[in-house]
C-alpha cells in the first residue's frame, strides 16, 4: 500500500474516532427527555423565600423534580410516598424540588405543606414557566435527575415513590447500590387514570 493510501486511511480513522469521540463525551443536549440535561429553570423557595435558579441549586445532587399543585387530587396522593423517599436517601445527595404551579398566594401553598408535613423543597412559579420548558400539560410530572443534571426517568402522574423498586434506582444515583438497569416499576398505577389538567383546560 502506498504511502498516500497510508495517510488517508489514518486520517479516515482519526474522523472516525473523533467523531465517535464526541458523541460519547461531547455535550449533553438540554430537553425535557430521557437522556437530555434538564432544563434549568427560576422559582422561589417557599421555605427561605429566595429566588433560585435550578441548575445552580441542585448542581451535584441526584433531583427529583415534581411539577404538581395544590388543588390536583393525584399530586396529594403521591406526596407521601414522596416525603418517604426523601427521609430514606436525604443524606445521601438526594433532593426533591417540587415545583407548585399554582397562581394562588405562597402561603396557601406552604399551608399545603404544612398539612402533609412535607420537608423536602416547596418551590413556587406563579407563572408555570416549567411546565412550558418541561412539556408538562399536566399534574403531576417527575423527572428524576442524575449529578450530572442528566434526566434519567421521566414519569407522568401519580407515582409510588417510596417502592422497593424505586428505593434501588435511587440507591443507585447516589451510590448506595451497584450501577444496573434500571427496572419498571410493577406497582405503579395506570397512567390514564393520575393525571389532572390545569382549570380551565390549561
Amino acid at each position: 500500500m502506498s504511502r498516500q493510501w497510508t495517510s488517508v486511511l489514518v486520517i479516515v480513522a482519526g474522523l472516525v474516532l473523533g467523531a465517535a469521540a464526541l458523541v460519547k463525551y461531547g455535550p449533553v443536549p438540554e430537553g425535557a427527555e430521557v437522556g437530555n440535561r434538564a432544563p434549568d429553570f427560576q422559582a422561589v423557595n417557599l421555605q427561605s423565600g429566595d429566588s433560585i435558579s435550578f441548575h445552580e441549586a441542585y448542581e451535584g445532587h441526584v433531583t427529583l423534580v415534581n411539577i404538581w399543585a395544590t388543588w390536583c387530587a393525584p399530586c396529594r396522593a403521591e406526596m407521601p410516598a414522596m416525603e418517604e423517599l426523601y427521609q430514606a436517601f436525604k443524606d445521601h445527595g438526594f433532593r426533591i424540588a417540587a415545583v407548585s404551579v399554582d397562581e394562588g398566594q405562597p402561603a396557601d401553598v406552604m399551608s399545603f405543606a404544612r398539612e402533609l408535613n412535607l420537608t423536602f423543597d416547596i418551590l413556587h412559579d406563579r407563572d408555570a414557566r416549567i411546565q412550558q420548558l418541561y412539556l408538562a400539560r399536566a399534574v403531576p410530572e417527575s423527572f428524576l435527575i442524575d449529578r450530572n443534571g442528566v434526566i434519567v426517568r421521566k414519569q407522568i402522574g401519580e407515582h409510588p415513590w417510596s417502592s422497593p423498586a424505586n428505593r434501588r434506582i435511587v440507591a443507585q444515583l447516589v451510590g448506595l447500590a451497584p450501577e444496573g438497569p434500571f427496572a419498571p416499576d410493577s406497582a405503579a398505577p395506570p397512567v390514564t387514570s393520575e393525571l389532572e389538567l390545569k382549570p380551565g383546560g390549561g
